[in-house]
Parts: C-alpha cells; sequence; structure tokens
C-alpha cells in the first residue's frame, strides 16, 4: 500500500522513515518533505501544501490512509476536508485541534474538566495584560493564544521581560493573528516531560515516553526555542506517575472532548511539569496540549518502536485502535537537534551541509530544516538535523550521538552539549 505523510519536518521524516520499514508500505509520500526525506529509498516528496491538491493526490495514487504531522494543517482542517472527500486520515478535526490552536480554548477546557493546570487569565487588551502582570509579579508566563511556530510562549523571570511581552504581541503585533490576545499563566517548577498517546475517538495507546530540552543553550540556559533535543524514556515517568498521568490528564481529556461533542482522534500530547515528592502525591499539572506528535520528540520515540507502525497506523484510522500491537527497544534513545546560525530569533539559511553519516541501526540523522539543490543539501530552516542514537544507558547514547554530530559541518551551527543530563544521575550530570 502507499502513504502520505503531510509534513516537512523531523518529525515528519522520523514518521515516513519507520512507515516505509513495514513490508506492506511499497512508498510513503512526504508532503512537502525536505532534503533528508528526498534522499530516502522508498520515500518520495511531493511539492504540494494546499488541502486540496493533498486530496486531489490522495485520490489519484490511491493512498491508503493519510498521517498529519505538523499543526497548521489540523487547524486549517485538513482533516475534516479528507473524511468530507471519504479519504482516511490520522489525526483530530478542526474543532479538537483547537487545544492547541487556541490557548486560552485549552486552559478553558481544563479547567471546565478539572485537567489540571496552572492559574491563567487571557487578555486581548495590552493595558489590563500590563496592570495584571504588576499584580502577579514575576516569574510569570506570556503565551501567545494562536499557533506562533514555536515563537509565542515567553517564560519572563522578571517584569521588564514579561511587559516586553506584552507589547510585543498585543501592541507591536509582532506574531500577527497569533498574538492578537495572549494567555498569561502562573510559573511552574518542577521537571517537564511529554506524555503522547494515538486515539481513535474510542480508543488510547500511549507511546514511549520522553523528555524534550526547550532552551538553546547547554544546563537550560538561553531563549526558548521548539527543542534542542530530547531522549526517550523519560526516567521521571514511573509506572506509577505514568497510571495517574492517564487517570488525570489523558482520560479526562477525552471524556472532555467527547462530552463537548469533538471527539478526539490523532495524536494528543500532553507538556507536563511535574513537581517534587512521591509519585502518589506529587504535583502533576499540564503545561500544554498538541494535537500531534512532538519535534524532536518523535525522533527518539521512532528509534526505540518495534513493529509495524504501518499497522498501527492502519488500526488507529479503522477505530481498532485495542488490537495494536505495540513494543519498544528496552535502550535509551537519544537526539541532537543541529541548528542554523542565527536560531531561533533570525535563522540563517542556505548554507551547504556537509559530513552527515550515513544511517546504522543505531544511529540515524532526521532532517528539518534542508533541501537539497543540484544534489547539494543546504540548510533551509532553524532545526536542521537531528542526530539520533541509541544505546544501553544515556552516556552510551550520548557518545553515539555527540560522535556523529562531530561529522556533520555546516556554517554557524549550533548545538547543546548537554542532552540528556536530567535522565543521569547527579554525579555523571556533572562530569
Amino acid at each position: 500500500m502507499k502513504l502520505l505523510v503531510i509534513g516537512s519536518g523531523g518529525r515528519e521524516h522520523a514518521l515516513a522513515w519507520r512507515l516505509a520499514q513495514s513490508q506492506r508500505v511499497t512508498r510513503v509520500f512526504v508532503a512537502p518533505g525536505n532534503g533528508g526525506t528526498a534522499l530516502e529509498d522508498r520515500l518520495q516528496n511531493v511539492p504540494l501544501t494546499q488541502i486540496e491538491e493533498l486530496i486531489e493526490f490522495a485520490r489519484r495514487e490511491e493512498i491508503a490512509y493519510t498521517v498529519v504531522g505538523p499543526e497548521a494543517p489540523l487547524a486549517a482542517g485538513v482533516v475534516d476536508a479528507f473524511r468530507a472527500a471519504g479519504l482516511r486520515i490520522f489525526g483530530p478535526t478542526r474543532a479538537a485541534a483547537q487545544l492547541e490552536s487556541s490557548k486560552d480554548f485549552a486552559k478553558a477546557f481544563m479547567v471546565r474538566h478539572n485537567i489540571p493546570t496552572g492559574a491563567y487569565q487571557t487578555f486581548a487588551n495590552a493595558q489590563d495584560a500590563h496592570a495584571y502582570i504588576d499584580q502577579q509579579g514575576a516569574p510569570i508566563v506570556i503565551k501567545a493564544d494562536g499557533l506562533a511556530a514555536g515563537k509565542g510562549v515567553v517564560v519572563a523571570m522578571n517584569l521588564e521581560e514579561a511587559h516586553r511581552a506584552v507589547d510585543d504581541m498585543l501592541s507591536d503585533n509582532k506574531l500577527g493573528q497569533a498574538g492578537a490576545r495572549v494567555v498569561i499563566e502562573e510559573f511552574l517548577t518542577g521537571e517537564e516531560a511529554s506524555f503522547i498517546v494515538m486515539c481513535d475517538g474510542n480508543d488510547v495507546l500511549a507511546l514511549a515516553t520522553s523528555q524534550d530540552h526547550k532552551r538553546l543553550l547547554d544546563g537550560d540556559e538561553g531563549p526558548n526555542t521548539g527543542g534542542m533535543g530530547a531522549y526517550s524514556p523519560a526516567p521521571i515517568i514511573t509506572p506509577a506517575l505514568h497510571n495517574r498521568i492517564m487517570r488525570e490528564v489523558v482520560h479526562p481529556t477525552l471524556q472532555g472532548m467527547a462530552r463537548d461533542g469533538h471527539p478526539f482522534t490523532g495524536f494528543l500530547y500532553a507538556g507536563l511539569m511535574i513537581g517534587d515528592g512521591p509519585d502518589a502525591t506529587r504535583p502533576l499539572k499540564v503545561l500544554e496540549f498538541n494535537c500531534r506528535m512532538g519535534d524532536p520528540e518523535t525522533q527518539p520515540i521512532m528509534m526505540r518502536f518495534r513493529g509495524d507502525l504501518a499497522t498501527v497506523f492502519e488500526h488507529a484510522v479503522n477505530g481498532t485502535l485495542e488490537k495494536a500491537d505495540v513494543q519498544w527497544d528496552r535502550r535509551t534513545a537519544l537526539g541532537v537537534v543541529l541548528a542554523s546560525a542565527g536560531y531561533p530569533a533570525a535563522p540563517r539559511t542556505g548554507d551547504p551541509v556537509s559530513g552527515v553519516p550515513a544511517a546504522t541501526e543505531d544511529c540515524v540523522v532526521f532532517h528539518a530544516g534542508t533541501v537539497l539543490e543540484d544534489q547539494v543539501l543546504r540548510t533551509a530552516g532553524g532545526r536542521v538535523l537531528c542526530v539520533t542514537a541509541l544505546g544501553d544507558s544515556v552516556k552510551r547514547a550520548q557518545a553515539v550521538a555527540y560522535k556523529a554530530v562531530q561529522q556533520i559541518q555546516f556554517e554557524g551551527r549550533q548545538y547543546r552539549s548537554d542532552i540528556g543530563w536530567r535522565a543521569l544521575p547527579s554525579a555523571e550530570a556533572n562530569t
């Protein structure tokens, strides 16, 4: 069978790469894809982004089903359009995708359905937002209400930063319509983790746990980014905590969406803040919902996946997810992002990329912001590559990944040298 993956990032490369390994799959089309998917056997880029063009392509090529990678097509209603055309597709409807496309919708939903989250207020008026910040104090979190391509969250450690973020979004319109309203949230402390499940409208399949690194620089310093690396599993999510997350977050979310008239299908990603204490009582709050897999979390998760991913997705689109068979490699998978010069504020593109090592059983370089021009690989976005490796421990996965990182060259490359540090015993993390 032939499949279609919509998107052009590292997440889509990893999903398409794993789907193509199914013996039942003859070809995976990636729309529009990137330089890495252009080079993969059994993957084929198609230069399409418009929903009607994608529907016509899926019909013409007799695509068995489509998997949606990024958030923008979901918010634009690609799932609704495909279903109306009688085509099978995995993802949430436009209404359900509001859990990600509107921070205000998500926070109001969580409060309404008693899902643990931080206190918040939403503002469209800058003066009111400034007054609220002065009342609450810092640190405090400012979020654009809409989709802002990873640039809509400011963790303000002082009042000056907070007020500047409000001015940027509400007064100076730097994020356009996405920042026409802002959600101001309390600052939560603890350790972040990513919890991702697949949903078919009735049943839920939890994927391997993961944790990413949002800050640009080592030691979680510098500006927030879309993610500078990730690893799986996340040791902080113990079996007991896993059960709590399913009971307190995932099931209430899916039940709430159904009660509100928006049954949820697709990936549900809960970004969590986990406080200190015994697993049975430690604070657990939802920072955000995404309606797709995370990037760069997808890359290590797909490295650990064992089985036939194409069949798992087939069950998901058929509403038979309870029959899916999923197994995970017991080893740690760790991904290191190589970002372009100027990222995240002003990424530079067009730099030639060299030295990308060939994939091995234990190390795969997934592409994100790359393009293949006249057989020359060039940077084409902020996050360029994610070097992803398997190892019997976090240390060994790090060693394999960073050895490959050293082989890759492009002007102005940026990467962190401490991906996975939270998963190391404290003595090792400091060595």
